[in-house]
């Protein structure tokens, strides 16, 4: 018993020779209270110390983020940790927050930042070094930043999808060029995220610069916009809103930009019991852009060294073989095996565009800035 308890036991004993036995009980009942409290709060009823409450860590994404919950729990599990998911909207959006909260993060990391966007994120200096054991089992090709500030956990192909049933039964072939696009054929039949905000629309963009050159893509948008083509403001509102696939039917799009790992998604998001994707990849010639998606430690986080573990977990193979038929891109570790559905569906272009992140980061601004004045005419 601790000396603060001792002097009461003391003055029991006192007034028990003076005959206040009412008075004892009382302070002995106070007195055995106060043990039980103080025990209850540092021990467990076996004696053990109680275990630490689970460390809160915050991961920041797009609203695309999606990994199992299990996998989750495992990270949780073994790290006595709570992680808590903020999706900022779409990647533009989600780093221009990460960015004008630098100096306060609304996270101790965040996901998403892809080559498109990834020499702004730099840049924008709010990302720490971490070296991350596990880029010994990432391929070198898709590490872009020697410092490890920002670590590849996957990869996709930005290209167009189409309803393939929709144009069989409406007659129409499927468009075989970016420049069939622009023919009245196909008026009103696309839709697409836009680039200032949205990374597969930024990565389309910049396919289309890199096929009609600086002197010829402006043409092509001011053909598309004549013809109708939708711009939302990310890619979850043009695929899962507008494409007929996508949104169950609802939409009036069967042509969208998306991924050329979107079919098996169609496969596992049907409804009506499909075993074959309704939508088809179109690997139209300069049109597919191979994004790759990048993990990284925020600058004043409040978890750093729990934010570093995680970025381990996401490059392990727990977290990297989850990755297929949650978020439909491929894992940057070749070290699991892709799950049968999207070996069958999912594809990889020919030829896809791979642009110099620097180059974007010189005329990103630019180039967005002559798209935004032709599409607002």
């Amino acid at each position: 018993m601790s000396s603060h308890l001792m002097k009461p036991c003391r003055l029991i004993q006192q007034w028990r020779h003076r005959g206040w036995l009412l008075a004892a009980s009382l302070l002995v009942m106070a007195a055995l209270t106060a043990c039980q409290t103080v025990g209850q709060s540092n021990e467990t009823p076996t004696g053990q110390a109680a275990p630490a409450a689970p460390t809160t860590l915050v991961l920041a994404s797009h609203d695309s983020f999606a990994i199992g919950e299990e996998v989750i729990a495992a990270f949780e599990a073994e790290h006595n940790a709570t992680v808590q998911v903020l999706t900022l909207g779409d990647a533009g959006e989600a780093l221009n927050k990460i960015i004008l909260s630098k100096d306060a993060p609304l996270a101790d990391l965040f996901f998403g930042v892809d080559n498109s966007f990834l020499s702004r994120a730099l840049a924008a200096d709010v990302f720490a070094p971490y070296p991350s054991p596990l880029l010994e089992q990432i391929p070198d090709d898709l590490e872009l930043d020697p410092e490890h500030r920002l670590l590849p956990v996957d990869y996709g192909f930005v290209n167009l999808n189409a309803d393939s049933e929709w144009f069989t039964q409406k007659d129409i072939p499927l468009p075989q060029t970016l420049e069939d696009l622009t023919d009245p054929t196909y008026k009103g039949l696309f839709v697409t995220p836009n680039p200032a905000t949205s990374s597969p629309g930024l990565a389309f963009l910049l396919a289309t610069i890199d096929h009609f050159g600086e002197d010829g893509y402006l043409d092509f948008w001011r053909a598309l916009k004549a013809n109708d083509v939708l711009i939302t403001d990310g890619w979850s509102e043009a695929y899962f809103e507008h494409f007929t696939v996508g949104s169950g039917g609802a939409g009036d799009r069967p042509l969208v930009l998306s991924y050329s790992t979107s079919p098996p998604a169609d496969v596992v998001y049907a409804t009506d019991g499909r075993t074959k994707p309704a939508s088809v990849n179109l690997f139209l010639p300069g049109s597919a852009f191979r994004q790759i998606e990048f993990v990284g430690v925020l600058k004043g986080a409040a978890q750093p060294e729990l934010a570093q573990r995680f970025v381990d977990f996401m490059l392990d193979t727990t977290f990297q073989a989850d990755i297929p038929l949650q978020m439909f891109v491929y894992p940057a570790n070749p070290n699991v095996a892709l799950p049968e559905l999207f070996t069958a569906f999912a594809q990889t272009p020919p030829d896809p565009v791979v642009f110099d992140p620097f180059a974007i980061e010189a005329n990103r601004q630019r180039w967005l800035q002559a798209w935004a004045d032709v599409m607002s005419q």
